[in-house]
């Protein structure tokens, strides 16, 4: 199923299932889970049953104790995540020479990447006939 095609309800009940996977794997009961988290234990079994989505803190806490990364807790796929913010997602559809082209524009300069819009422009424009 593709992620973003998850209605809120969907994504809660998914997540709640891959925690209710990670927990049992670690062999740790939902109050051992809920005390490491910082919950109540009703509210961490809220969360297993799909009943609801933890804050986003909350949410970093309960990837760490259940030793999962959060992309994991939220199913996102590695393709659908950069690997940071200065490594943006793969251009998977470009040809081999525009990623070439990616990487290198990637390391510049602003004023650099300017000059190069600048002469694209240029190239892309129609030509005048003299």
């Amino acid at each position: 199923m593709d992620s973003e095609s998850l209605s809120s309800e969907q994504l809660q009940r998914l997540l709640g299932e891959v925690a209710r996977s990670a927990r049992a794997r670690l062999g740790l009961t939902q109050a051992q889970v809920a005390l490491r988290v910082g919950l109540v234990p009703n509210v961490y079994g809220r969360i297993e049953r799909g009943g609801m989505m933890p804050a986003v803190p909350t949410l970093r806490r309960l990837a760490r104790v259940l030793e999962l990364s959060t992309d994991a807790l939220l199913l996102l796929r590695e393709e659908d995540v950069a690997a940071s913010v200065h490594h943006p997602l793969p251009e998977v559809e470009l040809s081999g020479d525009l990623r070439q082209l990616m990487v290198l524009v990637r390391g510049w300069r602003p004023a650099k990447v300017k000059q190069l819009l600048r002469v694209l422009r240029l190239l892309e424009a129609p030509l005048k006939e003299v």
